[in-house]
């Protein structure tokens, strides 16, 4: 179970006054998830083509992910999506998964990261930085959507600190 703390999962909370139907389409589609966490984003169906910008993403798509101020890309795989209030997707060596839940006219959204390698790199890469940053992208999320603001470095270049990703709060 989930319930007590370890280094294979972590669990990410935030209340964000909006709707499961808004929250859903801002995580699972390309033209969505590039408003608040992504500079581009592309999905490939099973059979090879990508996704319209408006498409919600389906199980079996395959995504490349670009974000600002960073080079890499991240790669990964669509595991679960109802279309309505849960996705889960491979991500960097272990799983994430993101539901949305209405509770009295306001929505939780809940990050859970799991199945994360228990080897001391990726404790450190991945259950000390991703749990940093998705704490971060949730919290810019919600600003997004409560008050129509961005809070992550897009104009400054931040590529040449090879550290910038662990010691910008914004990235």
């Amino acid at each position: 179970s989930m319930e007590k703390l370890a280094f294979d999962h972590f669990e990410k909370k935030i209340y964000i006054h909006s709707t499961k139907a808004e929250l859903y389409k801002l995580w699972a589609t390309q033209k969505g998830i590039t408003t608040w966490f992504l500079e581009n984003a592309k999905f490939i169906d099973p059979q090879g083509h990508e996704r319209t910008p408006e498409d919600f993403v389906q199980v079996g798509d395959t995504y490349s992910w670009h974000w600002h101020n960073w080079d890499g890309v991240g790669k990964g795989e669509i595991l679960k999506a109802n279309g309505m209030d849960y996705l889960e997707f491979s991500f960097d060596n272990s799983i994430v998964s993101v539901s949305f839940e209405e509770k009295n006219g306001v929505v939780i959204v809940c990050l859970k990261q799991f199945n994360i390698p228990e080897d001391e790199e990726s404790i450190l890469r991945i259950h000390v930085g991703c749990s940093n940053g998705w704490t971060f992208w949730l919290t810019n999320l919600k600003a997004y959507l409560e008050h129509g603001i961005l809070l992550n470095e897009t104009e400054i270049d931040l590529r040449g600190n090879e550290l910038a990703g662990w010691t910008f709060v914004n990235m």
